[in-house]
């Protein structure tokens, strides 16, 4: 080294003396990743994935899927009678057909409706609250315009209030609907229908809260080409208490099954208050029309019968007794002198 600059010789010799004596390099860290750990853990069967469903509280479904059956069926046979009992009082075929049964919120179903139109509020015994029947205008028009002697050309279907008149001749369809529903619904509750009061404006009645659960019932009426929409709206919470009774098998048709005592006690005890019509015939003979003019009181008919034989006794027009004219307590009377004649009885008449 001279004057403290070193020489390539040296520098190189410095270098290899300083390798040798430094720390051997750390091996490289493994890394370790998700999948690596992934790949040595035992493998767990996945489980399969659920299916999801959206709930929306503003309209909840309450009902049952084999309630919302069986008022299906329940009102598929009502919409068959209720039409044939239209057709009769129009004199006209008449076509009921259920469309819908659905569970929406009554402030939908309040919204759908036209205004004006025909609703009708309902009592129906035992049921808590009210029903609603609305009947569309384009049908309840043409309805009023045939009960009145219209032809079949209907004119253009009216936009207001229905009159007093035609209120009470709109009864007339109501009161045949709440028959027949009656009637449908015996198999499940015996319900006492009426109508409460009548509105135009269906915005203006509030029965049950908006966001209430109610069952909608919708029949397509067709009147010859004419069509319309009557709706039968249940509240939730009027059959609520009653909800258990309706299963598609409430009102399954039962087979005939024989009598018992207690049937025809029930049947007798009906009976005993029937009022029937007795007839005894004395004796038959031919007079002519100017004899039968002629006749006063005391004059005496003679008849071809030997008074030895028994008269008949008739019950509602069919001979049922023989019998023996004589007198009780100075009244005319009869005595029965046989049993009752069997039905295929020659004298059974």
């Amino acid at each position: 080294m001279t004057d403290g600059i070193l020489s390539q010789s040296e520098v190189e010799s410095l270098l290899t003396s300083m390798e040798s004596s430094s720390p051997r390099a750390a091996p490289a860290p493994v890394a370790v990743t998700a999948a690596s750990m992934a790949a040595s853990a035992p493998k767990i069967p996945a489980k399969p994935r659920e299916k999801v469903t959206s709930y929306d509280f503003k309209r909840p479904e309450r009902v049952g899927k084999e309630q919302m059956r069986a008022l299906q069926s329940l009102h598929e046979g009502f919409g068959r009678n209720f039409g044939a009992a239209l057709s009769a009082l129009l004199r006209s075929i008449v076509e009921v057909k259920l469309t819908s049964v659905d569970q929406l919120t009554y402030s939908e179903f309040v919204f759908s409706l036209e205004n004006p139109t025909c609703f009708n509020l309902l009592n129906a015994d035992p049921l808590e609250g009210h029903l609603i029947l609305d009947i569309n205008p384009s049908i309840v028009y043409p309805i009023i315009d045939r009960l009145l002697g219209g032809g079949k050309d209907a004119g253009p279907v009216a936009r207001r209030p229905l009159t007093e008149i035609e209120l009470r001749l709109v009864s007339r369809i109501t009161g045949l609907f709440l028959d027949e529903l009656k009637h449908a619904w015996q198999g499940v509750l015996q319900l006492n229908l009426s109508v409460d009061r009548v509105e135009s404006n269906p915005q203006l009645v509030q029965i049950v809260p908006p966001n209430e659960v109610v069952i909608l019932i919708s029949f397509e009426l067709t009147l010859g080409d004419l069509r319309g929409m009557i709706n039968l709206c249940i509240p939730f919470n009027t059959i609520e208490r009653f909800s258990s009774k309706l299963a598609s098998n409430s009102w399954a048709t039962y087979g005939k099954t024989g009598s018992n005592q207690a049937t025809q006690a029930a049947i007798g005890h009906r009976l005993d208050d029937a009022q029937l019509d007795v007839v005894v015939t004395l004796a038959e003979s031919h007079i002519t029309t100017g004899d039968l003019i002629g006749l006063r009181v005391g004059d005496i008919i003679t008849t071809d019968k030997d008074v030895r034989l028994p008269l008949d006794v008739a019950v509602q027009g069919r001979t049922k007794f023989h019998a023996s004219a004589g007198a009780f307590k100075g009244r005319k009377a009869i005595r029965l002198d046989t049993a009752p004649l069997p039905p295929d009885s020659p004298t059974a008449k």
